[in-house]
């Protein structure tokens, strides 16, 4: 028996999946997870623009830092989640603190608490959204999803079609000391 071209399931692509890794709510953390999600999508082939990379790897520092300077003394380590998709990548950072943040209107004379506003500005730049979701345990989830091709922009949240099984171990990629 023959099956329809409809009913196979599509193949993952090469660079499609999901990355987590954990590391301490410490300053140190930040460039550390930035260098590990760069390095990510450079060993996954990833086919996003370098506008792409900068804007997201802008996103994960902003949202690292957030975490470290706002929750660490309930949540004494962070998860970064990568998740990439056939024309999507989502990148969030989970914490243990009941605090959902929420971008800040501009201030020009405050000299900090933008991060939130960046990240929102350069998610909507791109044509993909963010958000804070709370977890089971109490804490929060902030995540922002990038499309990798302009074509991708847009697609209603509903539509995000799932990623494979995460391809690496709960410590993967660990941090450069």
């Amino acid at each position: 028996m023959v099956e329809s071209l409809g009913s196979v399931p599509a193949r993952p692509l090469p660079y499609e999946g999901v990355w987590r890794f954990t590391a301490p709510s410490i300053e140190v953390s930040v460039p550390q997870a930035r260098r590990a999600v760069r390095d990510l999508l450079e060993r996954q082939g990833a086919p996003a623009s370098e506008d792409l990379v900068q804007g997201l790897l802008l996103i994960v520092s902003e949202l690292v830092t957030n975490a470290v300077r706002h929750a660490a003394l309930l949540s004494p380590e962070i998860a970064v989640e990568v998740a990439i998709a056939a024309d999507w990548i989502r990148v969030s950072v989970e914490d243990n603190h009941p605090y959902r943040p929420k971008a800040l209107e501009r201030d020009y004379g405050q000299t900090g608490g933008r991060g939130l506003l960046l990240v929102r500005e350069i998610t909507l730049e791109a044509g993909g959204t963010c958000d804070v979701e709370h977890t089971a345990s109490g804490g929060k989830i902030v995540w922002a999803l990038l499309p990798l091709t302009p074509d991708a922009a847009a697609v209603p949240a509903g539509e995000v079609r799932e990623v494979p099984e995460v391809r690496e171990s709960a410590t993967s990629p660990r941090p450069a000391p």
